[in-house]
């Protein structure tokens, strides 16, 4: 399968079809490029957060994996899983106490 060029799901830097091969990281940011959270399938939601419904369950979406159904998209705008979500809510609200 060839594979398109997208965007780092973590910093936004351009990638190319190399840049997604076996344990590969963004050159920008070192955040792993094969996996879920860089895949057009990707969205949070969705049961497995994949609308490919024959794909593996993929535990942790920020980590390389071997998923067969992966292919390059561009992360969706304001897509953040609730971890991310919930620990910047509670560091501002630390920082904010401690003003």
């Amino acid at each position: 399968m060839a594979f398109e060029s997208g965007t780092c799901w973590q910093c936004g830097q351009t990638l190319h079809h190399t840049d997604y091969l076996g344990d590969s990281r963004c050159g920008n940011c070192g955040a792993a490029t094969h996996a879920c959270r860089n895949c057009r399938h990707y969205r949070l939601g969705q049961h497995n957060d994949c609308m490919e419904n024959q794909a593996d369950r993929v535990v942790d979406k920020n980590r390389a994996n071997r998923c067969d159904w992966f292919q390059p998209g561009q992360p969706q705008a304001g897509q953040q899983d609730a971890t991310t979500k919930s620990a910047d809510t509670l560091r501002a609200a630390a920082e904010d106490l401690f003003k």
